[in-house]
Formats: C-alpha cells, structure tokens, sequence
C-alpha cells in the first residue's frame, strides 16, 4: 500500500467541525452528470461508479499551502477526498498532500505520485514555473493532470482541463461589495487602500484584481497594481501576498503615512484577518472601515456578523471538487468527460493556449445572506460561528460570544 493521506484525513477531522446538516439533496437528471448536477451532499458523485469501476491507477492531489487561505485544510482536502470516496474510488487510489507553500515540496510530491504510477495529478500550483515543472514531467510519464483552482501558466504548461471559479467575476463582486459598503456604511471621502494578492506568481490575483479594479474606476477610483492612484485610492505598494503577516506589514506602512484611509480593499478573509485585529487594538469601531474578502472562512464571517469586514466572496469548494473529481475519474477510465462538466475555455496569457475549462459561479455573502448559503450548505457550522468568543478589543474586557450578532441575523 502507498503511504497514504495523512494530511488529507487530518483536515477531514478538522473540516467536520464545520458540517451542518439537512442540506436539501439535488438528484442528477437521468443520471447525467453535469455541473448544475452537484449538491452540498454529494449525490451526484454515486452516479460516477461505473465510470470509476472502468479505471484503474491512482489520483494525486497536490494541494499549495495552509497559510494563504484556511480553504485548503478546512475546505478542499476533505471535500475532494468526500467526492472520490462517494464516487466508490477506493483509499488506497487516492492520495491528497499539501505543499506547505513550498516550491519544492509541491514537485517532491508530485514526483512521487508520478513514480507510483498515477494516473491523474490534481493539482494547484504555488506559481507558473513549478507549475510547469510539474506538468513537463507528468507529460513525459503520460499522466494527465487538471489544474485546480489556479490556471499553470507559460510554455510546458499542459493541464488537460482546468477548473475553478469565474476569477475576473470574482474581482468584480469585491469591488461591487466594497462600494456597496461604502455607502451603507456612510463612509464620507472614501479613501479606499487597495490591495492585492500574489500578481507576480499567481493568475488568479491577476484576474481578481482586473475585476475589482475596473469596477473601483468606473466609480472614480484609479485602482491599478502598483499605480499612484488619486484622491479616493491609495493602491498596495508592489504585486502584494497571499501571507497575512506580510499583508498586515504592508498595510501599517501605508496607514502611517495615510492615516485617513477610511476603506480598505482586501483580496481574501485571511489577509484581512490579521489588519482588523491591529485595528480593534487601535479603537476600531463597528460599521466604520469596510473590509473585503472572499473563501468564506469562519472568521470572515465572524468579522462580518460583529461590522468590521462587509462581506465576502462565497465560493462553494463542495462544487469546485466534485467537479474536478468528475473530470479526474474519466480521464483515469481513459474516457471523454461529457460537455455538461465542461463549459468553457480559458486562455493561457502567456502561450495563447485555449484550455478547456469548468468556470463556477460565486457569490457575495453579507450577514443577511449567511443562514441561507453557507450555512444551509454546509460550509459553516453555526455552533462555531456563534459561541465561539470575539477577540480583545479597545476598551472591551469582557469577551462576549457572537451570539448576540447570530440573532441580529437570523443565524441558528
């Protein structure tokens, strides 16, 4: 037997705080797998035996990191081990590793799921070039990878399908939802700090910061990477991080020398995190400098609940790994995947390289939209959400719970 998971079941156990239950169940029509088939239940993926009964091998799946986004260990490791199990894909042909945010791990790994002989590699690149390394060497060895989440860019890049959600769209609704809480929230002279993530090693922060940016400047903002931006922007310093530490540094030196930034645009939960607590020490009130984010991460939507983050971007990973799954599954049986798991392409900016893709729908969730979606999904545990108890805050000993912003909310 390979050495197997131990990763992978570690964030099981730890995601499984996270399950609710009594999530409505949407049947494939006919039996047809497509992506408007899969549900919080993972029904769908039943339909998948006979395909994965006709394949043989291993499934790698190489996930970055487990500081850029909580996803990764809360989210994506289970939901992805969740899929394959239910589509009857036995333990022993399924082996989930996180790279650590380590380059060479990620290849490390990836090497070792290619001498075992897999089949499909599953796999999320930390950047373009270990991207292709990868790519180059599962090609030579005739394994068939899927780039997940994040697109491999450049020459040698050779995923057969990519899947993950509409990065562009997703920009857009930070940028929507940050204005929209700008005038909710009554900010006057709106002096927005915009950051950004890794542009210069992930394609996704490139085309979350292409949407946010030009719905800041259709509104009269000069959002750009790097830009001097005007008398409403201040724009990050650089290409910007995925690591919150680094974020919170870059963000305090811009605060000191602008100290009436009264906005700020942040690209994920986690990056933002670390930049309201600093906040909270310094007298940060509720409902008075908006934060954005997207994953959905529980402290995200503790910070949303109590007025300090405005929303953030819902990306249903449940959805994300069953359908990377479902493409992982027939590439083994050495099968065509049907047109209804694949539903556009997506340009390599590098290599003009059309890859075909499964692009997903996102959403903003606000506080009023948390019980009917990520709770009556599954994604967060409402007993966590609630109980759990808020941070010190200027001026605030007593350390009440969220239960109080549950109710407000319609949280149960």
């Amino acid at each position: 037997m390979r050495l197997q998971k131990t990763k992978a079941l570690a964030a099981v156990a730890i995601a499984s705080t996270f399950v609710a239950l009594a999530i409505p169940t949407v049947s494939s029509a006919g039996g047809t797998v497509s992506i408007a088939t899969f549900n919080p239940n993972y029904t769908t993926m039943a339909d998948l035996t006979a395909i994965t009964a006709a394949g043989h091998g291993g499934i790698g799946v190489i996930l970055p990191d487990e500081v850029s986004s909580a996803r990764y260990v809360e989210f994506d490791a289970p939901n992805l081990t969740t899929a394959f199990t239910t589509a009857g894909l036995l333990p022993t042909d399924l082996n989930v590793q996180n790279a650590l945010g380590v380059d060479a791990n990620e290849i490390s790994i990836a090497e070792g799921d290619i001498a075992a002989k897999d089949k499909v590699l599953i796999m999320d690149p930390l950047d373009p070039t270990t991207g292709v390394t990868i790519e180059k060497d599962a090609a030579k060895a005739g394994v068939k990878v899927i780039d997940y989440d994040r697109l491999t860019t450049g020459k040698g890049g050779s995923a057969k399908y990519y899947v993950s959600f509409d990065n562009t769209a997703v920009g857009a609704l930070i940028g929507s939802g940050e204005l929209s809480c700008i005038t909710s929230w009554k900010v006057k002279n709106p002096l927005v700090y915009v950051m950004n993530g890794s542009t210069s090693t992930d394609n996704n922060a490139v085309l979350f910061a292409q949407g946010y940016d030009k719905v800041l400047n259709a509104h009269g903002y000069k959002a750009s990477v790097g830009g001097k931006g005007n008398a409403k922007t201040i724009n990050e310093t650089g290409t910007g991080t995925w690591t919150p530490s680094v974020a919170l540094t870059d963000f305090q030196g811009a605060y000191a020398k602008n100290p009436k930034i009264n906005a700020v645009l942040t690209p994920n939960d986690e990056n933002a995190a670390p930049i309201i607590s600093y906040l909270q020490k310094k007298g940060l009130k509720p409902d008075t400098i908006p934060f954005t984010g997207q994953d959905a991460t529980l402290t995200g939507f503790q910070n949303i609940i109590s007025g300090y983050q405005c929303g953030t971007v819902y990306k249903p990973v449940w959805l994300e790994a069953q359908t990377a799954a479902a493409l992982a599954l027939y590439l083994r049986a050495g099968k065509t995947p049907p047109a209804s798991l694949v539903n556009g392409t997506t340009k390599d900016p590098t290599t003009g390289r059309e890859v075909p893709s499964a692009l997903l729908t996102a959403t903003w969730d606000t506080p009023n939209l948390i019980q009917s979606t990520v709770v009556a999904n599954g994604v967060i545990n409402p007993v966590f959400l609630c109980t759990n108890v808020k941070p010190a805050v200027a001026g605030d000993a007593s350390l009440p719970t969220y239960a109080a912003d549950c109710k407000k909310y319609g949280i149960s």
